[in-house]
């Protein structure tokens, strides 16, 4: 795909068109300059990407409006196109939340055109500058450095060079994406957001569920869709269910006034007071905790490897449940279940899935405090084991060839890749890459979080202004 006057194929090459890709080329468009862009992605549709290709009114955001804009200098940038949009006969059914415009939680499908309009937009701005984008849809199998560059090998066969590449890939849904360890389960696992698959299900009978994060309450909301009338039962290691978001005060960012708490037990100490000094004045322990997460980046990256290590073995997974939270009309059919005894959660971990047949599934778990496992069986089972954050684990082709050239290597608690702060990725050797970089959730390693619209919006800006700086010299 080279082209005829031997110039790359394009300044800056992005693996990935979902949320990240799409961001970082909203803001290389905006940028004066002219500079060829072209996205990888091998789904029909830019800006959606594993997160917001679900079409089903009922999987919305986990985050209000007011806290989804995809433009950092612009916080309100969702709410203002959210209010046009419902205004012009879009999504009739916002009112059944009868809350204030800014505290909607949107259906990602939506939530998916409003990044497409931005990327629109962007692309008219980009024009005029002489810049432009174009879409090649297939699949990255393998990345090679050149003398002029980057070259893609993608699925196919066919190659694309550039300048400059970025990998964007985005989330790796453990439902969705094979891996080296457990495609046992997902081989007998429905898709958590197949809706449609679902209604093919027994409707009265048992559905078991691995995992209870926010992938399982996108199960439960799925399940529900399809017309499930049956029992559920989630298994997960410490049976713990994400906490209700809700919309509390504004409180004092006191990580801000006291540079001086750096390790994570003097963070989870701190916190912990402020909750209780809020609830001792009647305000929601989730306004101090709020404050947190502008913090995050900060704290982990100036954390030795043994207190990241004590925070994932320790804190994790009530970090989870009470950070990532669920948005209110999914909090609110949880709790019907739950109250109507259709719902269970179960402390317990996955060690076997013993056996598939049609309409029958059977798994072996063993419960929190026995010793002896338990077989359990069901109708149908689905894996909501949430994303698979070690590229080691996965087993698709363009992680395995870029960690066995040597291009990557494992990030801190081999979550996601390991890069400079700027996003230039390092390779075995822990040489910094003048011409390889990366962004959003194969950064988890280095920022614990990276993978919220504000986490990738705000690197998608940092990174557009670094690739033209060094395009441009």
């Amino acid at each position: 795909m080279t082209s005829h006057d031997n110039r790359p194929d394009a300044d800056i090459l992005i693996v990935g068109g979902g949320l990240s890709g799409t961001m970082l080329a909203v803001q290389l468009l905006r940028l004066p300059g002219q500079r060829r862009i072209v996205i990888v992605e091998s789904r029909s549709e830019l800006g959606r990407g594993e997160a917001y290709s679900a079409t089903e009114l009922g999987h919305t955001l986990n985050g209000n409006a007011a806290r989804m804009s995809v433009d950092p200098d612009a916080a309100d940038d969702l709410t203002r196109w959210l209010g046009e949009f419902i205004a012009a006969g879009g999504w009739p059914e916002s009112d059944q939340q009868a809350v204030p415009l800014a505290e909607l939680f949107p259906p990602r499908g939506i939530f998916g055109l409003y990044v497409q309009q931005r990327l629109a937009e962007a692309q008219a701005v980009g024009a005029q500058h002489g810049s432009s984008l174009a879409h090649v849809r297939g699949e990255a199998a393998d990345l090679q450095s050149v003398a002029s560059g980057i070259r893609l090998t993608l699925a196919d066969g066919n190659e694309l060079n550039g300048r400059f590449a970025v990998l964007a890939t985005g989330m790796f849904a453990a439902a969705r994406t094979p891996q080296t360890d457990s495609n046992a389960l997902n081989a007998a696992a429905v898709d958590p957001w197949d809706v449609a698959a679902m209604r093919h299900l027994d409707p009265d009978g048992r559905v078991l569920i691995i995992g209870s994060g926010l992938t399982m309450v996108d199960a439960v909301g799925s399940l529900d869709q399809a017309g499930h009338r049956g029992p559920i039962d989630v298994f997960s290691r410490h049976g713990l269910l994400p906490h209700v978001r809700r919309q509390p005060p504004t409180w004092p960012d006191f990580l801000g006034a006291d540079p001086g708490l750096r390790s994570t037990r003097q963070l989870v100490r701190a916190l912990r007071e402020q909750c209780e000094q809020a609830i001792a004045r009647g305000i929601d322990w989730q306004a101090p905790l709020d404050t947190v997460r502008v913090h995050i980046p900060r704290l982990w990256s100036q954390a030795t490897d043994v207190q990241r290590r004590q925070f994932v073995r320790h804190v994790r997974p009530w970090w989870e449940s009470h950070h990532h939270r669920s948005p209110p009309p999914s909090a609110a059919l949880l709790d019907r279940l739950l109250k109507e005894g259709r719902l269970n959660i179960h402390a317990a971990s996955l060690l076997e899935v013993q056996d598939r047949q049609a309409g029958q599934v059977r798994i072996s778990v063993r419960y929190r405090g026995e010793a002896q496992p338990t077989e359990v069986q069901g109708a149908a089972l689905i894996n909501s084991t949430g994303i698979q954050y070690d590229w080691r684990r996965v087993d698709r082709p363009l992680p395995r060839q870029l960690l066995s050239r040597g291009l990557i290597q494992p990030g801190p608690l081999a979550l996601g890749i390991a890069a400079d702060a700027g996003g230039a990725v390092l390779d075995a050797e822990g040489r910094v890459s003048s011409r390889l970089f990366a962004m959003g959730p194969p950064l988890r390693g280095m920022w614990w979080e990276s993978t919220a619209v504000t986490d990738v919006a705000l690197q998608a800006k940092a990174l557009a202004a670094r690739l033209v700086s060094v395009s441009d010299t």
